[in-house]
C-alpha cells in the first residue's frame, strides 16, 4: 500500500477540487474521504467553535488515522482552532485548509486579497494570516452566492460571479481562493487579474508531498 491520506470534509463541495489536485499532482497517493455535511451548517449556526464541534473534528481524525492515513489534510476553512488542536495530538501531518497557501501567497508579497464564498471563513482566516505576518494587509471580498449556486450545482455561475468581483483585487500581490470548493474558479479568476492566483487544494497537496 502506498501513502494513504485521509481528507476531512464538511462540504461535499470541497471533495471534487482536492481530488483533482491530487490527481494532477500526486496521483500515486490513496485518498479517504471523510464527510460529515452537518458540520458546516452546524458551524454557520454558532458564533463561535462549540466543544462538541471541536470533539466531532477530532474524532475525524482519529477515524482516518485508525483507517491507516499517514496524513490528514482538513478542507473546510471554518475549523482552524478546532484542527489546531488536532495536530498538536496527533502524531501524523495534519494540514488545516488553508496555511500551505497562506505561506505560498506571503512568498509574492504584503498585499494580499482573498475571495471567499463562505462567510463564517473570513475574519478566522485573515486572523491567521496576521499571525503568520504582522506586515501582511488583507483585503477580502465574499460572495456567498457562489457558493450557493455550486450547491445547485451551477458550476459555471460559481466562477462567473467570483470572477465579476476578482478585479476589486486586482491591486493585490497575489489573491487567494479561500475555500477548496473555490478552486474550481481559478482560470476565471486568473482571466480577469494580472497577479497570481492561488489556490488552496493544490498548495495543500504539494506540502503534503514535500512532508511525506
Amino acid at each position: 500500500m502506498g501513502v494513504r491520506i485521509a481528507l476531512v470534509h464538511a462540504v461535499k463541495v470541497a471533495i471534487a477540487p482536492v481530488e483533482d489536485a491530487f490527481r494532477r499532482h500526486w496521483p500515486e497517493a490513496e485518498l479517504i474521504n471523510l464527510l460529515d455535511d452537518s458540520l458546516s451548517r452546524d458551524r454557520n449556526r454558532e458564533r463561535d467553535l462549540t466543544p462538541a464541534l471541536k470533539q466531532r473534528i477530532a474524532a475525524l481524525a482519529e477515524y482516518g488515522i485508525g483507517a491507516g492515513a499517514q496524513a490528514v489534510l482538513y478542507t473546510c476553512s471554518a475549523f482552524g482552532e478546532a484542527i489546531e488542536a488536532v495536530k498538536r495530538a496527533q502524531k501524523v501531518p495534519v494540514l488545516r485548509p488553508n496555511e500551505a497557501m497562506f505561506d505560498e501567497a506571503l512568498k509574492h508579497g504584503k498585499r494580499l486579497g482573498m475571495l471567499a464564498s463562505f462567510g463564517p471563513t473570513v475574519g478566522a482566516l485573515e486572523a491567521e494570516l496576521r499571525e503568520l505576518d504582522g506586515k501582511v494587509s488583507v483585503k477580502s471580498v465574499c460572495v456567498p452566492e457562489a457558493m450557493k449556486a455550486l450547491d445547485a450545482g451551477d458550476g459555471e455561475t460559481h466562477d462567473r460571479l467570483l470572477a465579476r468581483v476578482a478585479p476589486q483585487l486586482g491591486e493585490c500581490d497575489a489573491i487567494m481562493l479561500a475555500q477548496f470548493s473555490t478552486a474550481r474558479a481559478h482560470d476565471a479568476v486568473a482571466a480577469v487579474v494580472r497577479c497570481p492566483v492561488i489556490t488552496s487544494p493544490t498548495s495543500a497537496v504539494l506540502r503534503l508531498r514535500e512532508l511525506l
